[in-house]
């Protein structure tokens, strides 16, 4: 049957009738207004691919190279549309694929719903082949996951896992599908979204009073500070937080995930947080008088040593997720609701201040910063490339307005920190796990979500060769994705750690690479090496104008240091600029 002809089964005028467990998953996708699903087939989910079959107009299914590929693809459609990602595989290793992808989406709390084939129910087990206990393997790497055994649970099933997947603190899913639950068939009388579980409360009610202390702490303070994190962006919020923070006059940094609620150039923007953040906000935190943390949740990387963490300071939070407050660093004034519920009451409330004296101790530490680190990391005087000179010349040329997907690792942090964002999911990267491989499949996500961005992934030269295989993606699918490697012929943060901290003794981290551009040649995908500084520029901007996908490496300094730096185990204010 065509995609043209099959029936309209959803009007509540039509009759129950009789519908595979496969089909009513992918007719309850579309009702949840999925559009993509990016998948590997096999043994135990092909009934649902055969389904898919008729679908194929309706729904787009991007054949990934390798499930975690596939997985790290979903996160990124997810973070650049704001939708919920989908993502297929089957039984067995194709399941365990999966594992480090949902634990990435979990701790950066990724909508995703996937879905996994599994063996026949009366050989649940048996050690059937290719069968794996996918539900006791995922259960702490996903939000919730289930197991269905029958067709008749199937839709049910999945309007729950969008509302879990998407309500609240969002975060990854997963639905194992037995073979016989995909096979056989149930009453489709049409698919009704689930809008509320009794158990579930994941927008918590609003208590005006703890605004209002929370208010009156902030209206006193003398040198307020802001960190805000993604909760902002997964919130909507945007909008509410620039208002709050226009009104207050009072400094905002930002953690790695929240990048671009406020533009790179706003006045109030003071940088980024944490081990290679900014000098300024890392050591003024131990100055402030009251910290207002607002969606974020702080991370180890952000606080350094707790214990000497803005100890002098009365500590406002705001975060949807109730575990979060408390975890780590006490709060004076805690705010458990959405931020987009929660941000405005606290606007109302504080006072229009400005706090001149405050804000030029940042700008002290940001002189003190560009005079001995980012002068020389963006316009530098050496011979050879750095890799901030690479990012400044890609945001002349793109203006702030495409989307970075950066990997794990030095390139990372130099991509965090001086990137040029003009809006909110315009950096995509994985935070939490700092998953190597993540940047190359997520940037071919991230453009199925924003088709018509630029989007331009920025990736190592170890963490490149971990998913590599996804440039037959590109090449099968045809979608323009430009990916920079920065290549110092090092596993650069590792090697990095070793000059530091243990004497230059540097084992087992120089890697070496194939010749990048022959590789994406061989994905019948356009490259082009830089190694000499006349060449940079030209070469970004032919990346740029190529209508398809493109490979640009680029030669840079092997041993480069990313500073500042907060070495682990110090407090924020023992922060290096060498």
């Amino acid at each position: 049957m065509s995609p043209q002809t099959l029936p309209v089964l959803d009007s509540a005028t039509t009759a129950p009738r009789q519908v595979s467990g496969a089909e009513a998953l992918l007719r309850g996708l579309l009702a949840e207004g999925v559009d993509t699903i990016f998948g590997y087939p096999g043994g135990a989910i092909l009934p649902i691919y055969d389904a898919l079959y008729d679908f194929k107009e309706q729904l787009t299914h991007v054949l990934v190279r390798h499930e975690q590929g596939g997985i790290h693809a979903g996160q990124g459609y997810a973070r650049a549309s704001g939708k919920v990602g989908v993502v297929f595989a089957t039984s067995g290793p194709g399941a365990t694929n999966l594992v480090t992808g949902l634990a990435d989406a979990q701790i950066d709390s990724t909508p995703l719903v996937c879905i996994t084939g599994q063996v026949y129910a009366h050989l649940l087990g048996s050690d059937a082949f290719q069968e794996i206990d996918v539900i006791n393997i995922t259960a702490p790497v996903t939000k919730w996951n289930y197991q269905v055994t029958q067709a008749s649970e199937i839709p049910g099933i999945l309007a729950k896992a969008f509302y879990i997947a998407r309500s609240g603190r969002p975060g990854p899913v997963l639905i194992d599908i037995t073979k016989n639950a995909q096979i056989d068939a149930l009453a489709w009388a049409g698919y009704e979204p689930c809008t509320h579980i009794r158990s579930y409360r994941p927008t918590p009610v609003v208590r005006p009073a703890a605004v209002a202390r929370a208010a009156a702490l902030i209206n006193q303070a003398q040198r307020p500070l802001v960190l805000w994190g993604q909760g902002v962006v997964l919130g909507g919020a945007e909008r509410e937080f620039q208002e709050f923070i226009e009104k207050s006059g009072i400094p905002a940094a930002w953690t790695i995930l929240g990048a671009g609620v406020l533009p790179s150039d706003h006045p109030l923007n003071v940088g980024m947080l944490g081990m290679h953040g900014n000098y300024g906000p890392n050591v003024l935190t131990n100055e402030c008088d009251v910290l207002i943390a607002i969606g974020m949740r702080f991370d180890d990387r952000v606080t350094g040593r707790l214990d000497k963490y803005a100890t002098q300071a009365q500590v406002v939070h705001l975060d949807i997720d109730p575990t979060e407050i408390d975890k780590n660093v006490l709060a004076t004034a805690p705010v458990w609701g959405d931020c987009k519920q929660t941000l405005p009451l606290l606007t109302q409330l504080v006072a229009g201040r400005r706090y001149p004296a405050w804000r030029a101790r940042f700008a002290e530490c940001q002189a003190q910063e560009t005079a001995a680190v980012i002068s020389e990391t963006l316009f530098p005087t050496s011979p050879e490339l750095t890799m901030g000179e690479v990012i400044q010349q890609l945001n002349e040329l793109t203006q702030g307005e495409a989307i970075l997907v950066s990997d794990v690792g030095q390139h990372q942090m130099v991509t965090c920190r001086y990137g040029r964002l003009n809006q909110s999911r315009r950096h995509i990267t994985s935070g939490g796990l700092g998953t190597m491989g993540f940047a190359l499949p997520a940037a071919i996500g991230a453009k199925f979500g924003q088709p018509d961005t630029t989007v331009v992934a920025i990736i190592g030269d170890g963490g490149v060769q971990m998913t590599i295989q996804e440039l037959g993606t590109l090449m099968q699918t045809g979608i323009a994705v430009k990916i920079i490697v920065l290549n110092n012929q090092f596993l650069g943060m590792v090697r990095q750690w070793q000059e530091l901290f243990s004497g230059r003794r540097y084992s087992f981290v120089d890697i070496e690479s194939p010749d990048y551009v022959a590789v994406a040649r061989g994905y019948r995908i356009a490259g082009q090496r830089v190694v000499e500084r006349p060449d940079l520029r030209p070469a970004l901007a032919a990346m740029l104008a190529h209508p398809g996908s493109f490979m640009l490496e680029v030669m840079v300094a092997q041993e480069q240091n990313i500073f500042p730096m907060v070495p682990q185990g110090c407090s924020v204010s023992e922060i290096r600029l060498r």
